[in-house]
């Protein structure tokens, strides 16, 4: 198995800012030196009560300090976007990156943010479609015609090519059964999300499979998942810190109405011990390692991506977690 940081780049308002980024330059070199493979950042507008570092000029900045690491967005607003901006932008990055970049792409869910950005929240699934289809053609470096209902292109052509060839992969992530069933058809990988019970991943996951069999598609090289994740050498401790700084979190997606974007029968209105149950990674290392254990088991996963922080969350605990992650969670699957 590979193993990724998922950036918190969600922190408070009140927090200086440039001391927040500086430590997730210190997360980030720490990773890389206990055996972490990847690098990720997620993306949304208008985050209040949160702020929120864009990923591709994070991502970008941290590449230096990645050094021989993978560069993934996790994930990339694809609908808010225009796929020519996109496709020159993660051109960029994948240069940057020494062809080392994973474009994880999602529809995302919340209206304000499309309102925003002049489109209409009904138009993101073809503006996803369309985009992945403008953004692969963009990608050969030939020139592209494409008249769509949302894009219109003659003969454009980018300035760049990616460094990867044919292109760098893109993973589609997803929550509903209709979300899993497109990433079949048009993503590499499903980027299956952090906040769904493992039995319902495990019942979408072979929905993925029967429909990538239907279509005559290969079987992903990859399967990845990303999860909440917090370790300490005590299992109360950690159960007690991830409640504290978790639990604002998800109060903050439920006033997000992310519950809407969720697959029939999963809530986040829930007490945390409920959530976290078959959802989180939290307690101290044994137990990561028997979790880790059991979603590799019941899903093949290939690769897992953590979040360890959380708005709040001060330095030194993040700190403390990947070390105990790479000491006594990690070499357990890296052989």
């Amino acid at each position: 198995m590979k193993f990724g940081l998922g950036l918190s780049v969600q922190h408070l308002p009140d927090e200086p800012q440039a001391v927040r980024f500086r430590e997730h330059v210190e997360q980030v070199r720490l990773a890389r030196a206990v055996g972490f493979t990847s690098i990720w950042a997620s993306q949304h507008y208008l985050s209040d009560p949160f702020t929120y570092f864009q990923p591709i000029p994070t991502l970008a900045r941290l590449a230096a300090d990645a050094r021989g690491l993978t560069l993934g967005t996790g994930v990339l607003l694809l609908p808010l976007h225009h796929p020519v901006d996109i496709a020159e932008q993660l051109a960029t990055l994948d240069v940057i990156a020494d062809g080392r970049l994973v474009c994880g792409v999602g529809l995302g869910y919340r209206d304000v943010e499309n309102t925003a950005m002049g489109h209409d929240p009904k138009q993101r699934v073809g503006r996803l479609v369309e985009g992945l289809e403008v953004l692969e053609r963009l990608w050969s470096g030939e020139p592209v015609d494409y008249e769509g209902r949302h894009f219109n292109l003659r003969s454009v052509r980018i300035s760049m090519r990616p460094m990867q060839s044919p292109r760098p992969p893109i993973w589609l992530a997803a929550n509903s059964d209709g979300g899993v069933r497109r990433a079949a058809r048009l993503g590499d990988a499903w980027l299956m999300n952090p906040h769904t019970t493992l039995a319902t991943l495990e019942r979408q996951l072979a929905l993925f499979r029967r429909e990538r069999t239907a279509l005559g598609r290969p079987a992903p090289a990859e399967i990845p998942l990303i999860k909440e994740c917090y370790v300490s050498l005590e299992a109360a401790t950690a159960v007690a810190e991830a409640a504290r700084f978790v639990g604002p979190k998800y109060q903050a997606y439920r006033r997000w109405e992310q519950d809407k974007a969720l697959p029939a029968g999963e809530s986040f209105d829930a007490s945390f011990d409920q959530l976290a149950r078959d959802r989180f990674l939290v307690g101290d290392p044994a137990r990561i390692v028997d979790e880790i254990a059991r979603y590799r088991e019941r899903l093949g996963v290939t690769m897992m991506i953590f979040r360890l922080q959380w708005p709040g969350m001060d330095q030194e605990r993040v700190l403390r977690s990947i070390r105990l992650l790479g000491q006594k969670v990690l070499l357990k699957f890296l052989g």
